[in-house]
């Protein structure tokens, strides 16, 4: 008899989906936040620090309001004071007082988590009467020359089991005070009201369950005329599947009126292109008679007047479809999580129906129809703009945020796109990308690029900890200096790229494009039994690039250094100083001579609270050079031109360095010490496979990231990232291809439509294409 092939049952992995029991919660405590809930007798509570290093504390009150550590048997040892340093949700820790009835005066609390608190480091209480628990994570603004960032706490509570079994999901908290709190059970729909400017927001209580949704205008449908939602209408104004909050964020009817605008998605995965479920798909797949969403709309909006529709058009909120290359749509289990949500707001006073899909024969509801909620917001309320953000697969939600110095930049533009959790302008009104690529080329421009993760990686242990991950030499990093790098896993596939900035002898600080690479250093610090604390610090560092030939003008007189720090006149390149704006006693900040432009450039780190303030004496400062902002747009034609890589498109974990275009990161002869991949990276690099090359298309018809390259009929290579060049008057490329077909002057061809009905020639080039031996970022003469 054969061996069963695992010797356990193996569990599909389904990260973000409710994998608690059912008396168990979780809860996020946000660093410089607080988590207020009831405890009752029995139940127990663990609170973990993921990062390590963050103080913790608690306050207990009992019915009366008296405090009282002993109701969970805690010896107190403060009197609330990090309570005081609630800066994240200071409002809800407000109301929280208010409902409970305490105060924080007198309180007694337990503080823990005090000295060198490892990550993953937890406590455990157990409460022996009903009481009211005020958890907090405190912290204070982190400096740029520190590296106290506070980080999050997590909570879970382990509650006593009951008579009855309390709900398996808990519903997100309102938004806002509701007019409206509706539950859709599975297998109906509910017609509903709204007037213009009230917001509906929709929810997937248990996750993978669909919901259709469709409007009508009310005033239209009295007059007995039914515009209602269009798909087609949406798409076509929008120019993508569906609207996502953001410019194109609305939804039209037949006649091209907006309807509905999406304010928040934390699911962002939909469907346009199907209708609502009918009874026609259940009849063809072998079960009539069975529930679909378009014969509930028709019951549901009977009462209205609405004719009744054998397939109801509709945006399919939560539904996963796609087109694949051979043109066939399909579908699969949603991507929506528990507590999932869309968040919308009328444009006209409206009559809507909405549904929870009854669909049990495939996967389009995970095969398990279950709930959906939906409240109703007055107009009253303001709600910002957000998506949904996770670190990692199955991290937290994070919304939408706007950086430090939004409030600026939203001034010049109001075209921002979601990137890495934040909104960042893709171009600014007054000047387009081309204009703005010509001032940093010329002059002077401020880039916001905030969103790049910063994680504070400090102890006895550090520098071991970084020379293990990193592909460069830290041993050979002075403080004051900083190092390009790549980072790679074990088999030599790229996890980020990034810098190191060296503080001190113990203190460094990563600055790289994902979370990952974060996550990885405090990874292999508990792996290797490392005394090293690596903590994420991009909430407490906001950065504006201060980039082009006339950036030194602009910061010159604005930046204060210390005798022991040199000045931006003197700062070489990867360098950084400790400065200030103005004078001794001006904002704080740390400036860097690094970029991502090509262009001799400069960054400015400083916390969020002062964004606005460096803007603004950056901006002043710069208005005799013509200072210009800059987006992403434009700042992707510069780095192309100068050859710098991108992640997800240069680079991915099937990529390793020499791959990327940054072997030079990887120093093989000179970095003796051990490094994570370097085996793997020893053999790929004696026998390579392919390798980044520039290409020269002919004509001005751009490629594309993912075009095919091909020599005959054989591809030999796939475009990464493609710019037209406006200096250097070219079509421009970068392309990773097989190395036997990377000799300079190689012809190749690009492939459109198809790839094979439409070729571009082109040919290989040297890059970077744009000062290739980088004498302008040096701030050095170019070589005869």
């Amino acid at each position: 008899m054969n061996a069963p092939l695992f010797s356990s049952p193996i569990r599909v992995l389904e990260p973000g989906l409710n994998s608690l029991t059912a008396n168990t919660e979780r809860y996020l405590v946000r660093a410089s936040g607080s988590l207020a809930i009831t405890l009752n007798p029995g139940d127990e509570i663990e609170i973990i620090s993921p990062e390590g290093l963050q103080p913790g504390e608690i306050c207990v009150f009992d019915r009366q309001g008296k405090s009282d550590m002993q109701i969970i048997g805690a010896t107190a040892n403060g009197r609330a004071e990090g309570f005081k340093r609630v800066s994240t949700n200071a409002e809800k820790l407000a109301r929280a007082l208010k409902k409970f009835e305490v105060d924080l005066a007198e309180a007694r609390s337990t503080q823990f988590f005090l000295d060198q608190s490892p990550a993953g480091d937890s406590i455990q209480f157990t409460a022996n009467e009903f009481c009211y628990c005020l958890i907090s994570a405190p912290g204070a603004d982190m400096m740029v020359d520190e590296q106290l960032t506070p980080t999050d706490l997590v909570t879970y509570v382990f509650r006593q089991q009951q008579d009855e079994a309390p709900s398996p999901v808990r519903l997100p908290d309102p938004l806002a005070d509701p007019l409206e709190d509706i539950r859709i059970n599975p297998g109906t729909a509910f017609a509903y009201e709204v007037k213009a400017g009230e917001y509906i927001q929709i929810i997937d209580v248990e996750g993978r369950e669909c919901s259709d949704f469709q409007c009508f205008d009310a005033e239209q449908l009295e007059r007995g005329k039914e515009l209602c939602l269009d798909a087609t209408a949406t798409r076509h104004v929008v120019g993508a599947s569906y609207p996502a909050p953001g410019l194109y964020a609305r939804f039209y009817d037949q006649n091209f009126e907006p309807m509905i605008e999406v304010i928040q998605d934390t699911c962002g995965r939909h469907d346009s292109f199907g209708t609502a479920c009918t009874a026609k798909y259940y009849d063809d797949m072998g079960y009539p008679g069975h529930l679909n969403c378009s014969d509930n709309f028709n019951r549901a909006l009977q009462p209205y007047g609405v004719d009744a529709r054998k397939g109801w058009m509709a945006i399919n909120l939560f539904f996963n479809t796609g087109i694949d290359d051979a043109n066939q749509m399909y579908f699969d289990e949603p991507w929506s999580r528990p507590g999932d949500y869309v968040l919308m707001r009328a444009l006209k006073d409206m009559v809507c129906v909405s549904s929870a899909c009854p669909c049990d024969i495939d996967p389009a509801n995970g095969w398990n129809p279950t709930d959906i909620h939906m409240r109703i917001y007055p107009a009253k309320n303001t709600f910002t703009k957000a998506t949904a953000f996770r670190m990692t697969t199955d991290a937290d939600t994070q919304m939408t945020k706007e950086t430090g110095f939004h409030a600026r930049t939203s001034e010049h533009t109001r075209n921002f796109t979601e990137y890495a959790g934040y909104w960042l302008a893709n171009s600014y009104t007054k000047h387009g990308a081309i204009d703005e690529y010509w001032a940093c080329r010329e002059g002077v421009v401020a880039i916001d690029l905030s969103p790049l993760r910063k994680y504070e990686v400090t102890g006895p242990d550090a520098e071991l900890l970084m020379q293990t991950c990193v592909t460069r030499n830290i041993r050979r990093l002075t403080p004051g200096q900083v190092v390009y790098t790549a980072m790679c896993y074990e088999n030599g596939g790229m996890i980020d790229d990034g810098t190191v900035f060296r503080l001190a002898r113990d203190n460094f600080r990563w600055i790289g494009g994902s979370d990952e690479s974060g996550i990885w250093l405090r990874e292999q610090a508990q792996k290797l039994g490392l005394q090293a604390w690596v903590r994420n610090s991009t909430d407490q560092l906001h950065n504006l690039q201060v980039q082009g030939p006339k950036s030194r003008d602009v910061l010159k007189d604005i930046i204060w250094t210390r005798p022991d720090q040199a000045t931006v006149e003197e700062l070489g390149w990867f360098r950084f100083s400790i400065a200030r704006i103005g004078d001794e006693h001006g904002i704080p900040v740390l400036v860097s001579r690094t970029g991502y432009t090509g262009e001799l450039g400069y960054e400015v780190f400083c916390h969020p609270k002062h964004a606005i303030e460096v803007w603004d004496a950056i901006w002043q400062a710069g208005q005799p050079h013509k200072i210009t902002p800059l987006g992403l747009e434009a700042l992707d034609m510069l780095r192309i031109e100068a050859g710098l890589i991108f992640a997800g498109y240069e680079f991915s974990d099937q990529t390793d360095p020499f791959e990327a275009g940054i072997g030079f990161t990887v120093p093989l002869k000179t970095k003796e010490d051990d490094f994570i991949g370097k085996e793997a990276l020893i053999r790929r690099k004696e026998s390579p496979q392919k390798v980044l090359v520039g290409l020269e298309l002919s004509g001005d018809e751009m490629a594309a990231n993912g075009d095919c390259v091909n020599i005959g009929r054989n591809q030999v290579g796939e475009i990464t990232s493609a710019v037209r060049s406006p200096i250097l008057r070219k079509n421009l490329a970068l392309c990773r291809i097989s190395v036997e077909h990377s000799e300079l002057g190689t012809e190749v061809e690009v492939g459109k439509l198809d790839g094979k009905q439409k070729r571009l020639p082109a040919r290989v080039v040297p890059f970077p294409f744009y000062d290739p031996t980088k004498s302008r970022v040096r701030d050095v003469p170019a070589p005869e």
